[in-house]
This record gives structure tokens, sequence and C-alpha cells, in this order.
């Protein structure tokens, strides 16, 4: 069956209803009165049998459907396989976040480059969030007209040819900044097109949790990075090596994306928004196990798109109409972000063994330490899973910041002390800190943008979002080295009231989207 104006395409099994602008009766698949209703219990190989004699996706790229014969890969296990897959993409940006800390101590990187200032170590470990920042803000353009799916794959490719030059760099720090502006390039776009890709995949009961799943995701990159650096410790301390092959690991992770990529399905809500009838094929795919589910979610998707496509027309979906139109989202959606990195994260994230070090850590201590540090951090990130659809994001929010408030005084105060007990309490502290982070911000700061915005500017809003997040992310990793040595532990006073202003602003301004449809959080912000 075709649309009136021969613009959708629907499978022979779906008949359709005529928009009319004045009632808003916006088109939807329907079972025609006189017939009976479909039957959905056929195989859904005879699905996407059906889809063959349909025009190819517009995105260029095979779609492919990872399912068997068998239908094996389909419904809860195809949407749970998809998500863990993508999250390989924010394990990337985990491993390079990390990675460096653990570098910057080794003295053959030292001595290789000629013992870098602070202000150069600095540079080197947050030029990544400048090449982030740069190609954010060009996602929302590509995801629209490209696909999230083929934005994915060229994230992943930048990102490799990044990480080739610094594995591969001389002995010019210019080269090593350079390749790593160019991994942040690819971190740019992979940071945002993957939340964005990754909400629009979900059911809203599990959307949450599938966010959630993926920013676990990047921690075990974290994770893995230092623990990584703390295994090349015991390779010749005198050996490039050292360094080199952590940073050579970033391009075998980046290769597995890439190849991968390729056999993920694109996000039905882009391939509906495209009026590409492979989009209808993909909630069935999704939700293999409950085919109403899937009839129920493009009812929503189309209807949401038609009323957005009559009152927002194109010239109403730039930049500067959403500023216009949609200012209070774009502040609450960036302040998540943004507020998640004046929390302090990326102070003990980036400078982690240094932190240790300062704390009175020597030696492989304090990177070993830092390794303790990101497994607890890991394991922190595992309770949103259960809980973010169950108390919603507001709570965690709140209880997040004023624990993480607290340790942030707490460790002034003991560095500020000194004493015997001071390694063992700071580092007791940081732990309990990025447990907290981990629970909260971490997770939901990622979440939470990509829920709040209309389809029609969501993937501009999302990466203005990422944006901020990036900006200020260089911001705090710059600075960080040259306050440690200027101001000492008055630095953590900082972060520390930069959490308890959080802690109001969500109680003030972010309203709750647990549970709520991504068409519908619109209705949220009446009140606020």
């Amino acid at each position: 069956m075709v649309l009136h104006n021969g613009a959708y395409d629907y499978p022979e099994d779906i008949q359709l209803n005529e928009y009319d602008p004045l009632n808003e009766a916006f088109l939807y698949p329907q079972t025609p009165p006189d017939a009976a209703p479909p039957d959905y219990s056929e195989p859904l190989d005879a699905l996407k049998s059906s889809a063959a004699s349909h025009p190819q996706p517009t995105a260029g790229l095979p779609y492919s459907t990872t399912l068997n014969s068998s239908g094996k890969l389909g419904g809860a296990r195809l949407l749970y396989f998809t998500s863990v897959f993508v999250s390989l993409g924010v394990f990337l940006f985990g491993y390079d976040q990390g990675v460096y800390s653990g570098i910057i101590t080794f003295p053959a990187f030292q001595k290789y480059f000629r013992h870098p200032s602070s202000a150069q170590i600095g540079m080197v470990v947050s030029v990544l969030e400048l090449g982030a920042l740069i190609l954010s803000l060009t996602v929302g353009y590509m995801a629209d007209r490209w696909g999230r799916k083929r934005t994915i794959l060229l994230g992943a490719g930048v990102f490799i040819a990044g990480g080739a030059v610094q594995t591969f760099t001389g002995r010019s720090i210019l080269l090593l900044v350079l390749g790593r502006v160019v991994s942040g390039l690819g971190v740019g776009l992979l940071s945002s097109v993957i939340p964005l890709y990754q909400s629009e995949i979900s059911p809203s009961h599990a959307r949450g949790r599938l966010a959630c799943v993926e920013f676990t995701g990047n921690i075990c990159g974290y994770a893995a990075s230092v623990w990584i650096d703390y295994s090349c410790t015991f390779i010749n301390q005198n050996s490039n090596l050292v360094w080199r092959v952590p940073l050579f690991i970033q391009c075998v992770l980046g290769l597995l994306l890439f190849a991968g990529a390729f056999f993920i399905v694109e996000s039905p809500r882009w391939l509906i928004g495209k009026n590409d009838a492979h989009g209808y094929l993909v909630l069935r795919l999704l939700y293999a196990d409950s085919p109403e589910t899937a009839e129920r979610e493009f009812h929503s998707i189309k209807e949401a798109i038609l009323r957005e496509q009559t009152l927002s027309p194109p010239e109403q979906r730039s930049y500067r109409a959403m500023f216009r139109t949609h200012f209070r989202r774009l502040v609450v959606g960036c302040s998540a972000l943004l507020l998640a990195q004046l929390n302090g994260i990326n102070i003990i994230s980036y400078y982690a063994p240094l932190v240790f070090a300062e704390a009175g850590f020597k030696g492989n201590d304090a990177l070993f330490m830092a390794g303790v540090n990101a497994l607890v951090y890991l394991a922190s990130t595992i309770p949103p899973w259960f809980l973010v659809d169950r108390w919603g994001r507001r709570p965690i929010f709140i209880s997040g910041a004023l624990t993480m408030g607290t340790c942030l005084f707490l460790i002034s105060l003991a560095m500020w002390m000194g004493g015997k007990s001071t390694p063992t309490f700071v580092a007791l502290l940081v732990v309990v800190y990025n447990a907290a982070f981990g629970y909260s911000w971490g997770p939901i700061g990622w979440l939470y943008p990509a829920e709040i915005y209309p389809l029609s500017i969501r993937a501009k809003g999302v990466s203005l979002s990422t944006a901020c997040n990036w900006l200020f992310n260089f911001i705090v990793g710059q600075m960080t080295p040259i306050l440690q040595e200027t101001i000492s532990w008055r630095l953590y006073l900082i972060p520390g009231v930069c959490c308890l202003v959080s802690a109001v602003v969500v109680f003030r301004y972010f309203p709750e989207t647990k549970g709520v449809d991504l068409e519908e959080v619109g209705s949220l912000f009446d009140g606020y």
C-alpha cells in the first residue's frame, strides 16, 4: 500500500488512514474495517522477504536484520545484543580518557618526549576533548542526513586513524597532540550519536537501563586502560613499548567497532522520519517477542513525526529556530553534561595516579590504587541498571551530587590537615566519590539529554549538549595539573561547590522522564 502522495511504502499487510490536519487524526497503519486482523504470527523471514519489493533505504548502506532463519536474534535478544555492541563505542572513549593517566607517569614516555612541562602534559591529555568538541557540533547534521549507523562507522574510522598517529609518532609532542585531536574527532562523533541511537532503539520501560549499560561500557574502557597501563609497568621501563602498547590497543578496539557496525540495524525512528518502510520492519525485528508493541510504537512514532512536520516545517528545525522554540530544553540538556564535568570527575579520571601521589602514595602504588579505584568505579555503574527505571532520574542525580560534594570537601580537609592516615583516608574518599559519580551523573548525565528533545531537533540538541560536555571536559583537563601545582588541596573545593549547585538545579529545573515515551516528553516541560 502506498501513501496518497507516494512518499511512504508499507508492507502488504498494512493499509493507511488519511491524514486530516484539522482534527489531528494522524496517519497510521490500521486493519481495514471490512477485513480480518492481520496474522502477526507469520515468520519474521516473511516480513524480510516482503521488504525486498520496497525501495532500498535512503541511507545507502545495507540494513542488516541480524536475524538468522530461526529468528534467534530477534526481539529482546537483538535489542540487548545491539545495545551491548554499540557500547563498544563508548568503551573506546572511556579507554582513551583513561589511558594517559598512567602513560604520563612512565619514565620512558617522559624521556622520549624530553620531559614535557605541566602545561604540555595538560594539553596532551585534554586536547582529546577539543577534537571531540569540534566534531560533536556537526553530528546533528550528519546523523540526520546520513543516518545513525553511518555516523557510527565514520566515528570509528576516524578514531582508528588518530590512534595510529599516536602509536607510531616520532619524538615531537606536537605529533602526539595531533593524533590525540584526530582521536578526539572520532570520540566527538561516537559520544554524540551512540546515546542518540541507543535512546531511539530502546522501549520506554527499558530506555534508562540500556543507557546505563552503555555507560558501564564507557567505564569498562576506562578501567581497562588503567589496568593495561599498570600491566605495562612490568615491561622494561626503558623501552618505548611501555607506552606504545596501550596506545596501539585502542586501534584494535576501534577496528572491532568499525567492522561490527556494518551489521547493526539503523534507528527505526530515523528511518520512519525519512519515510522509509524499513523503519517499520526494524521495529518488527526489535519487538519480535510482541508484534502488538511494534504496531503501537510505529503508531506513536509516525504520529509524532507527522505532527512535528505539520507544526514545525523544515525552516523551523534549524539551530536558530531550535534556540527560539526549545530554549528551555536546550538549557536543561546542556546543563546535564556541563554540570557533570564541573562536578570534578575528570580531575580524578585523567590524573588519578597524580591525585594518589599527591595524597602520599609512591611509585607504582599510586597507579595500582588508580586501578583499584577504576574497578570500584566500574562496579558502581551496575546498580543504575535496576534503579533508573524504578527510582527515576531526579533522585539519582540529587543523591549523587550530594555524596560527591561531601567527598570532595573532605578530600580538601584531609590534604590540608596532613598526617600519617591522609593517604588511606583520601584513597577511601576518592573511591566513594567515583562510585557516587558512576551511579549517578555518569550514566544519567548522558541518558537525560537524549530523552528530552523532540525528534525534529533531537540529533542537533544531543550534539550541542555533547559539545558542552567536551568544552568543559577540555577546560578541566587543561587546568587540573596547573591548579594542582598552584593551589594544591584547594582545587577540590571548586567541584565540591559545583556538586551542591547541581543538586539545586536538578531539584528546581529537571522534570522526571522515567517511563515516558520519547514522543510525550515535551509535555513534561509545561510545568517547568
